[in-house]
């Protein structure tokens, strides 16, 4: 292969800080606003131009596995709920919808109150330790141009583990042996018809719904890649649609996401289609949006000092530096599309268990704290915790120990878990007011 060597270039440091947050999805949010509500100064770097990541980025309008974490979780179940902007499954179930573009207004509006410093539209391009083996900058590019950003402690929340690979920590993806991954989804904002009309087809958790969207998305000829292609329920004129797999791409082949995005698209322009063809209670049925990015379900499971398997899974496993207790259960989507499109055989029942702070605390770099889906974990128990419920929980502790770390100039493993949990405890006792919560 034929290669260009770059100019050395000295790339300066813009900014000097306490905690810097690499991703602003759900687990990144809620990490930089814990940590800033600790009093230390914070910076928050987003490749998209909005935060959310999943949530808004990637319409995924649906959160699963929130209804027992408080904290930041609670509040912003709280606070999409003064914006009329959420919604229990119709059958009342405990997962949610939400709107998309009201969950973008409100996370702006947390980070501004609780004083993070966001950068949106920036990209983490590389990473430099000391030699201490301690991580010490964050190097990025954007339309400033190369910049790099100094801080004492760092929480990878970029979901696919960049951070970490790129800083040169050890981590798995995949099936552990065969490699195989699950697939992506690109969501779809949906218009033009009524729940009323269409109550039938709306799922969210319920699997009868989706057989039935399946089997008439099949009879008009646009047989679905995802066999439970799923409407949910955002208003009663405005649902999301899941339904596409992009099978066997990885998060770190930018030609195969991208012709994933595109089939994606291609796929589910193609059903709607064929559903407003079919007439009556469709006639009006329109995509309003789609993704702007691909719903990536695994990517690295960055290397820890605790790995979550899927024996603690099977045991409910309890911890003593708990930050959340998961309730999702094993939840594999199809890596083989031969075998079946919807969701694999689980190898054993699961029970709620803990996810400890040490599976948040990077192995083979010092300074580095994950959360979200790149923490340390087995396979079978990162089809679980992987769910955005379970990421604001573990954003939320991975800000306190990175804040903990930064005020006293230690290292996160060096953080006793009594210095985490009190002023986790803390946060997780906050309740928002009516003056605190102020809709503009």
């Amino acid at each position: 292969m034929r290669s260009h060597q770059e100019p050395a270039q000295d790339v300066p440091i813009v900014e000097e800080t306490d905690v810097v947050v690499c991703g602003g999805g759900p687990a990144g949010v809620a990490a930089a606003i814990a940590a800033a509500r600790q009093g230390v100064k914070t910076r928050l770097i987003e490749l998209h131009g909005c935060l959310g990541g999943v949530w808004t980025t990637g319409a995924l309008s649906w959160i699963i596995d929130s209804a027992n974490k408080p904290g930041i979780m609670a509040e912003i179940t709280a606070r999409l709920d003064q914006r009329d902007a959420r919604r229990l499954r119709h059958d009342g179930g405990k997962n949610y919808a939400y709107d998309v573009e009201e969950m973008k207004r409100l996370l702006d509006d947390m980070c501004l109150e609780a004083s993070v410093d966001v950068r949106l539209l920036t990209r983490i391009v590389a990473a430099g330790r000391d030699s201490d083996n301690r991580l010490s900058v964050v190097i990025t590019e954007s339309k400033a141009g190369r910049e790099a950003w100094h801080a004492r402690a760092f929480i990878d929340a970029t979901g696919d583990g960049d951070l970490g690979a790129q800083a040169g920590c050890g981590f798995d993806m995949g099936h552990p042996e065969t490699g195989a991954v699950q697939p992506m989804s690109l969501m779809a904002l949906i218009g033009g018809i009524q729940f009323d009309a269409v109550e039938p087809y709306v799922g969210g958790s319920l699997r009868e719904p989706k057989e039935r969207l399946g089997a008439l998305m099949s009879e008009i000829g646009v047989a679905p890649s995802y066999g439970h292609p799923t409407l949910f329920r955002i208003r009663d004129d405005l649902f999301a649609l899941m339904s596409n797999h992009q099978y066997g791409v990885t998060c770190d082949d930018a030609d195969r996401i991208t012709q994933a995005t595109i089939s994606g698209r291609r796929e589910v322009h193609q059903q709607v289609a064929a559903l407003r063809q079919l007439g009556g209670v469709w006639s009006g049925i329109r995509i309003v949006s789609t993704a702007a990015q691909i719903g990536v379900r695994e990517g690295r499971r960055i290397y820890g000092r605790y790995e979550v398997t899927g024996k603690d899974l099977l045991e409910g496993a309890r911890f003593d530096d708990a930050v959340c207790r998961v309730t999702m259960g094993i939840d594999v989507h199809s890596t083989d599309p031969a075998k079946t499109k919807v969701v694999e055989a689980k190898p054993h029942r699961s029970q709620p268990y803990d996810i400890p702070l040490r599976s948040l605390i990077a192995r083979d770099v010092d300074g580095l704290l994950m959360a979200g889906r790149c923490i340390s974990g087995d396979f079978i128990a990162h089809s679980s915790y992987r769910v955005t419920g379970n990421a604001v929980a573990m954003g939320q502790a991975a800000g306190v120990c990175a804040a903990r770390a930064a005020l006293i100039g230690a290292l996160p493993h060096q953080i006793a878990w009594s210095d985490v949990k009190q002023p986790l405890d803390a946060l997780n006792r906050y309740v928002p007011t009516e003056e605190s919560v102020q809709v503009p």
